[in-house]
This record gives C-alpha cells, structure tokens and sequence, in this order.
C-alpha cells in the first residue's frame, strides 16, 4: 500500500462514518479485509509511519490544551485520532498545530481503536485466530515502526506558561 493508497482510504474512512470513530474503524477493517494479506501489512507500516511523523511537540502542545494534560497513551491515541482525521487536516496539523481548533472539540480528541484495524482486518482475511509473527503489529515492529521505543519527538519542548502564545487559537478555545 502506497502513502496515496494509505490517505485515499483514511480520508474515505472518515467520509463514510462522519464523526462516528466505532464506524470509522470498522470501515477500514472491512475495507483492509478485502485486500491482500501483504497490503494490510503495509497499512500498518504507513499508519507506524504517521504517528511517527506526528510526534512533535507542538502536536504535544495541542493535547496539553486540550486535555489538560499529557500520558504516553494519551498522546499516543490522539495522534490517531489526527490520522484518522485524514490527510488534509492531518498535514495542516503538522505545518501548523493551532489549526487543529477548526476540527477539534471536546471532550478530547482519541482514535486507540485505529491501532487495532490492521490486525483485526488480517485475522478475516487469513482466517488465523491468534496474532502470531506473521500479523501487521509484528512484521512492522520488525521493521523498525515502532510508534514507543525509539522515535524521537521532532520540534521545540516547551514550558506550560508558552502555550497561550505557541497555540493561541487552541488556547481560546479550550481555556
């Protein structure tokens, strides 16, 4: 699966559920379901790829407005939730955090099931009942994608007084 593959259906995935995220996974799972074993795989590795690039403090930054506060997991599922906002919101996010204040509203922005489509979708299409070796977590793990261990977040930290500045429509909108 190609980067343009990957975004044509995350954005078709969030045309077809419009705001609903159980739909919007479920889309994709049966959409993945229906392509070939190793395509799977490769939307895993592109979905590592993502959260990987998002990994920026300033994408920090929006969470910490908007949550209040700021775990590995939550990070790690609002980066998801950027994903599977598709590629036009997506890509602005990371050219500007601060315009994540058009699309975003409370309560706080999750996508967690976005991390299970793959596996879920390759467990239909090969008829294996148990995640081994061969599913999309584990073959992309083996590449390198990993979105915990060894990724380092890109951009400039920041100190909690900076954020009205830094992300200032974001800030009028959630403080």
């Amino acid at each position: 699966m190609t980067t343009p593959e990957f975004w044509q259906l995350l954005d078709a995935s969030t045309a077809a559920a419009t705001g609903n995220q159980s739909a919007q996974a479920d889309y994709l799972s049966e959409q993945l379901a229906a392509l070939e074993p190793e395509q799977i795989i490769e939307f895993e590795c592109q979905l590592r790829q993502h959260l990987r690039e998002a990994d920026d403090f300033k994408i920090m930054a929006a969470l910490k407005i908007m949550d209040g506060f700021v775990s590995d997991d939550s990070y790690l599922y609002f980066r998801c939730w950027l994903v599977g906002q598709g590629e036009a919101v997506f890509r602005q996010a990371l050219q500007d955090a601060d315009t994540l204040a058009q699309v975003a509203q409370e309560p706080y922005q999750e996508f967690e099931n976005l991390l299970y489509v793959a596996t879920e979708a390759f467990g239909r299409r090969t008829g294996q009942p148990k995640e081994d070796e061969t599913f999309p977590r584990a073959v992309a793990s083996s590449r390198g994608l990993s979105y915990d261990f060894g990724a380092e977040t890109t951009g400039e930290d920041w100190r909690e007084e900076q954020l009205p500045k830094l992300l200032p429509r974001l800030w009028k909108k959630f403080n």
